[in-house]
């Protein structure tokens, strides 16, 4: 077991803390670190793709679990896999794709780790279906404060807190998952234009029952009559008689382009409301009108910016924000006023989606509901930011939604319980499974979680 002392942040390379980094590589030493944690504890991290401070802990100790990556067992016939909490969503799918098996929710990265998966608890562009990643996990192993290790099955109160309790109930060492069956490793993708946000909902409400997965573009900088126009992109798993010839012959082929990646030293500023509204006009006008049954890999279809390694260097660095929120169905007044807001502010976002979430999820601090979500990114040093981001905050709560703690690095904590009611149960299960604070982060500390 090695360790370290670095400067650690989230994927958006904002509020750096130096942390002592522990890298286990068996179950054993895993237990020895969380036992030997010291007075300012420890917190798991995966491949450190949570944007804010969720996986840092300043001064303490940051479990490095990538070492702990193997796929124990596959059941090719029930679609079920067991692994350790350190394998990636992109490990699982070279591995299980040939056998007719994917993920059954991935974000837009596949380069989190199952643990990850299931602490963030994790949706993607299929939620309004198939919800989130802890509706797929059948069992995990947890690592607790004591020491001990603890086989969690769903529908009990500790499954419930630690699939979207970011790490604080303890370490998950492995983790068996139901998958998904696929006949090919392609998408067939229709895509069409929105003319604003009504317009948008609208083609959302009336028809995203019939695709298992849909995701919004939408152009933040447009103002007046095309506030919130946007690009829909809807799309199923392509079957295997929609391929041609040459496709057949290796119907569940994965390789994923990668391009180069960009300097690590970047122009400041170099997304501004120029730039980006140059990239939004071109990627809207580039868009069809109408276009149905296009075939695109895996990997164009969930994971485009995959192909960038380090994309969020892009930023400078002074890093990113991203801000990712719900609104409950029937307060799309609320998302009007956002988008708007954001539209007047002319906040530089080339990366703004919105997705229709279904049946919430029986995590205590999992952030989906049946509403409307928004995520947009933000240059950090955006002038008065941090007032805008406020009254957004205040804004989604008093619509009855909330804001996603794996993406935040700002939310003020006299917010948190109105966006997540069960939060007191989670305080109480902590303070009982964790009385010494083995588990703690830079996030649950300015949250008081």
């Amino acid at each position: 077991m090695s360790a370290e002392t670095v400067s650690v942040t989230g994927w958006g390379r904002t509020a750096p803390t130096a942390a002592r980094l522990i890298r286990p590589r068996t179950y054993e030493e895993a237990v020895a670190a969380v036992r030997d944690c010291g007075a300012r504890g420890g917190i798991p991290r995966g491949l450190g793709r949570a944007y804010g401070d969720a996986a840092q802990n300043a001064g303490g100790a940051v479990l490095d679990m990538t070492a702990l990556d193997r796929v124990h067992v596959i059941d090719a016939a029930g679609g079920i896999v067991l692994c350790d909490a350190g394998v990636s969503l992109h490990r699982l799918m070279r591995v299980l794709l040939p056998l007719g098996w994917f993920v059954p929710v991935t974000p837009g990265t596949r380069h989190v780790t199952v643990g990850g998966a299931i602490g963030a608890d994790i949706h993607g562009k299929n939620h309004h279906v198939s919800g989130s990643f802890s509706r797929h996990v059948l069992s995990f192993e947890l690592l607790t404060a004591d020491g001990e290790i603890r086989a969690v099955s769903r529908g009990t109160p500790l499954f419930d807190a630690t699939t979207g309790g970011m790490g604080l109930t303890g370490v998950i060492l492995t983790a068996t998952v139901q998958l998904q069956p696929v006949q090919t490793s392609l998408m067939s993708v229709d895509t069409e234009r929105a003319r604003d946000l009504d317009d948008l909902m609208a083609r959302l409400s009336a028809t995203d029952d019939y695709y298992r997965y849909s995701v919004a573009w939408i152009d933040l900088l447009a103002r007046g009559a095309a506030t919130g126009r946007a690009v829909l992109t809807r799309g199923e798993h392509a079957p295997l008689d929609a391929l041609g010839t040459r496709a057949r012959r290796d119907p569940l082929a994965f390789r994923p382009a990668q391009l180069p990646a960009p300097p690590a030293v970047l122009p400041e500023g170099l997304l501004n409301r120029r730039t980006v509204g140059w990239f939004n006009e071109l990627w809207y006008r580039k868009a069809p009108r109408a276009r149905t049954g296009q075939l695109q890999k895996l990997s164009t279809f969930f994971h485009p910016l995959d192909g960038v390694p380090h994309w969020n260097r892009v930023y400078g660095r002074g890093g990113f924000v991203q801000y990712q929120f719900v609104v409950p169905y029937g307060r799309e007044d609320a998302l009007r006023r956002v988008v708007r807001r954001l539209s007047e502010r002319r906040c530089p976002s080339f990366l703004a989606v919105l997705k229709r979430f279904g049946d919430a999820d029986p995590g205590w601090l999992s952030f989906p509901l049946p509403g409307w979500t928004l995520a947009l990114d933000i240059p950090a040093g955006l002038p008065g930011l941090g007032a805008l981001l406020d009254g957004l905050d205040e804004e989604v709560a008093a619509a009855g939604g909330r804001v996603y703690l794996a993406k935040d690095s700002r939310l003020r904590p006299e917010l948190l319980a109105a966006m997540y009611p069960r939060l007191d149960d989670f305080r109480a299960l902590r303070a009982e499974l964790d009385p010494r604070g083995a588990f703690v982060s830079d996030l649950s500390r300015r949250l008081d979680l």
